[in-house]
């Protein structure tokens, strides 16, 4: 399998990435969005690196790498699949980040090519499951020290498990409606596990 990327696919994977984890700093830390619109208010440009370098290697990778596995199983399937970007809605995550609401569409991968309904469930399904292995991988630094780890620890989890549980509901082009298209059994036995890491992250985390 040949997976190659041209240069601007990279410079959209580079700028979603970036972008991402801009809104998701913003969202998290709602006193950054205000000190920049009220200057008077002052925040700690430490604080504001640390909180970007969480949302990077947790939202951002959490983003796209969900779209990088849906890559790798179209490419898999003998299509031709890029990642491309949407900068209005990149724009549009920064600035509901500074208004404290958070709606991230970053792009997505297109692929052609013939392709059965199985292939484009199994297309689908690659996202949601990349991000419930983040989840799990993401787990166990909850528990490591030092805080910035464990900052990166607690948002994977949570912020993977979330898009796992978001992505596999049966609505518009999310990638649940694919699959249940393609299986009903497949759907339920993913959907059911995705929705309860979901809610977890939601309640507990």
């Amino acid at each position: 399998m040949n997976i190659r990327f041209s240069a601007r696919e990279l410079r959209d994977l580079l700028v979603a990435w970036g972008a991402l984890g801009l809104a998701f700093t913003l969202f998290l830390q709602p006193g950054f969005g205000q000190s920049l619109l009220q200057p008077g208010m002052g925040f700690s440009s430490a604080t504001f690196v640390g909180a970007l370098v969480v949302s990077l290697f947790t939202a951002g990778i959490g983003f796209l790498l969900h779209e990088l596995a849906h890559k790798v199983v179209a490419i898999r399937f003998g299509q031709l699949a890029e990642f491309r970007a949407d900068y209005n809605m990149l724009l549009l995550a920064i600035v509901g980040g500074l208004a404290g609401f958070l709606f991230a569409a970053p792009g997505a991968v297109y692929h052609r090519g013939m392709v059965t309904e199985r292939e484009n469930g199994l297309i689908a399904l690659a996202g949601p499951m990349t991000n419930v292995v983040l989840g799990v991988l993401f787990f166990p630094l909850i528990f490591v020290g030092p805080s910035l780890v464990t900052e990166i620890g607690y948002r994977g989890a949570q912020i993977n498990f979330l898009l796992a549980g978001f992505n596999m509901l049966p609505w518009g082009p999310l990638d649940g409606k694919k699959v249940q298209q393609w299986s009903t059994t497949a759907f339920i036995a993913t959907l059911v596990p995705c929705v309860l890491l979901a809610l977890y992250a939601l309640l507990v985390l």
